[in-house]
């Protein structure tokens, strides 16, 4: 689709989501929102994906709200339906989300990276929210980010609207890596294969329990997490593992054997 305002491509098990809208900075808009959110349902639904990487065109990962648009009228209900399908979509998946920011990191930007699972930051990010300033409540953030950062941090950004540097984003835990702009491509590579080291059927289970902690009793989860552990034993992966430790060799769950696809593994 020509112009569309988000990317989309799948390959090696890895679906790549990439704002494309440079000319504004990849400054959030109704159909940016709706495009993001189908395409990350369609990650969500590939069973060949297992890692998914969202990324920004040009000089920044993304500015923010369309202020243009904002002040035009056109940014309404459609558009926060939309951001909030694709936010959830992102946290909820059972599969690794990774958001890798650059540039201005700002106000939906920032809201859009703290929906990932890990965020990799270059030196160059300038992380922070901004829309209190503007009149409106940083929705996309404002139920995730005390979580990350706790809640003094989190008012802190919220409330004034500072921005920090990426190394005091990783100082307070708002990003996990922080890397010189001309070694973010082999800083991914890195998480890449340690993302294909790890059982999907296991992190899938692992990121729906640690969300789940934070809104039920932890001992209230025991059943589950005992369900959980039960799936992962019945699963291929768990072969895996055990040849790699008999033959002393590093497990890796990408690509799955033919019998695994075969199954819907």
């Amino acid at each position: 689709m020509p112009d569309a305002p988000v990317s989309y491509a799948a390959r090696d098990g890895i679906a790549w989501i990439t704002l494309d809208r440079p000319q504004v900075l990849n400054a959030l808009s109704t159909e940016l929102s709706a495009t993001l959110a189908d395409h990350a349902e369609r990650a969500a639904a590939d069973p060949e994906i297992t890692l998914v990487i969202v990324r920004g065109a040009g000089r920044a990962f993304s500015s923010g709200m369309d202020r243009t648009a904002l002040a035009e009228g056109t940014i309404g209900e459609a558009f926060y339906r939309h951001w909030i399908r694709a936010l959830n979509c992102l946290e909820d998946m059972p599969k690794i989300t990774l958001g890798v920011i650059h540039g201005y990191s700002i106000g939906g930007g920032l809201q859009l990276a703290v929906a990932c699972d890990l965020r990799l930051a270059a030196s160059d990010a300038v992380i922070g929210l901004g829309a209190t300033r503007h009149g409106i409540i940083p929705d996309g953030s404002v139920l995730r980010l005390a979580r990350i950062v706790g809640l003094g941090r989190a008012k802190e950004l919220t409330l004034l609207n500072d921005h920090i540097t990426a190394e005091e984003a990783r100082a307070i835990g708002l990003v996990n890596w922080v890397v010189a702009t001309v070694d973010v491509e082999a800083r991914l590579r890195g998480i890449i294969d340690r993302a294909f080291h790890a059982s999907r059927t296991a992190t899938g289970h692992a990121k729906r329990l640690l969300h789940q902690s934070f809104h039920r009793d932890p001992r209230a989860l025991l059943e589950e997490v005992l369900r959980a552990q039960t799936d992962c034993l019945a699963s291929w992966e768990i072969r895996e593992a055990n040849l790699a430790w008999d033959g002393r060799r590093a497990a890796r769950y990408y690509p799955p054997p033919p019998d695994a696809r075969a199954a819907g593994g």
